[in-house]
């Protein structure tokens, strides 16, 4: 008895094989064990495999032919002959059995079983494992696929490393054309502006105070730059007044912005910036709030191609004072005048100051 014969009565042991059902399913689990085996077998050729389940079609017709009932005898002289075997598909052979039909066989009549089989095997049905038995020249060919596969694995394990390095460099080498590692300095080819010099605002806070006429060194040599004397250097824009008056204290002009917080502007010549060109430059402005009207005095400069001098910020009180700052003259020639503006109060309430004198003292 072969392994295919003795897995099917194995099986029919396990249940009722008089039930032809039964029976069915035996065959068809058979069917799907032997399928399964040669889809395991890489090394099957097509022919093998369509030898295989012939050779497992005529077993099943062996051992169904012991269940069919014993023919009638049959005279040669009978008009009619006996029905074949009806083998009758029940369905499409996918979703249920295969139905063997069989009605008054004749003699000598082996039944048929369909070939088709499915995979699965159905709930209820008993379990029918077949060890499919190969030759010496099958066990060799399938030893030697195995063997090319397991040489052909570290070529394919080599061959996708090397195609990730390559991508890998070629992602690098586009980063470097295209300027991925590039600053935003070198990105940028245009021409390349001084970086912007914020300076903060100067104030003189109240404890410390301006300078007391006097009080700054008398020796350095002052150049002149405003007298109220001359008021025709002085330029009030809209909303401003500036006006010369005189007390026991002596002659000033007395700036007022106004509500608009526009500033009173005094010229510099241009002589005046030629003296101070290249030099560190003292700037000295005596002044002195409205009577008991505290204000916060602004004070900017514009020297054209000499620079500015930055804002500055003064708290200002009614006694005269000299409000000081100080600057680093570039060495370059002047190319025009320039001015000082002064806001007389930074919280546009109208505050006025009256404005002594504007000088200038340098040095080396």
């Amino acid at each position: 008895m072969d392994s295919i014969e003795k897995a099917i009565r194995n099986a029919f042991e396990k249940g009722d094989p008089e039930n032809r059902e039964f029976r069915e399913k035996v065959y068809r689990a058979a069917f799907g064990a032997l399928d399964r085996a040669l889809k395991a077998n890489p090394a099957m050729t097509v022919e093998a495999a369509i030898g295989r389940r012939k050779s497992l079609q005529a077993k099943i017709t062996e051992i169904e032919s012991e269940f069919m009932p014993a023919a009638p005898s049959v005279s040669l002289g009978q008009a009619g002959a006996a029905p074949a075997p009806e083998i009758s598909l029940n369905g499409n052979g996918a979703t249920s059995a295969p139905s063997v039909s069989i009605g008054a066989p004749a003699a000598g009549v082996t039944p048929v079983v369909p070939d088709i089989m499915p995979d699965a095997v159905l709930p209820g049905g008993p379990p029918v494992e077949i060890t499919e038995k190969r030759s010496r020249a099958e066990r060799r060919a399938a030893d030697r696929a195995s063997a090319r596969a397991e040489r052909r694995r570290p070529y394919a394990a080599m061959f996708f490393a090397v195609t990730l390095l390559a991508m890998g460099g070629i992602g690098a080498w586009w980063a470097v054309q295209t300027g991925q590692f590039k600053s935003a300095a070198e990105i940028d080819t245009s021409v390349h502006n001084p970086p912007k010099q914020l300076e903060s605002e100067d104030f003189s806070p109240t404890d410390a105070g301006p300078a007391r006429p006097g009080e700054v060194d008398q020796s350095r040599n002052w150049i002149t730059v405003f007298t109220p004397t001359d008021p025709t250097d002085v330029s009030a824009p809209s909303g401003t007044s500036a006006e010369v008056a005189k007390d026991d204290t002596g002659s000033f002009l007395r700036i007022r912005s106004g509500n608009t917080g526009s500033a009173i502007v005094f010229d510099v010549g241009r002589g005046v910036l030629e003296q101070i060109a290249g030099k560190h430059a003292v700037f000295d402005i005596i002044a002195r709030a409205e009577d008991g009207k505290e204000t916060q005095m602004a004070v900017d400069c514009n020297f054209g191609e000499l620079g500015d001098c930055g804002r500055k910020r003064y708290l200002v009180g009614y006694q005269r004072g000299e409000y000081l700052f100080e600057m680093d003259v570039p060495d370059k020639q002047p190319g025009a005048a320039g001015t000082i503006a002064i806001n007389s109060d930074l919280t546009k309430e109208g505050k006025a100051v009256d404005i002594y004198e504007i000088r200038v003292s340098v040095t080396e």
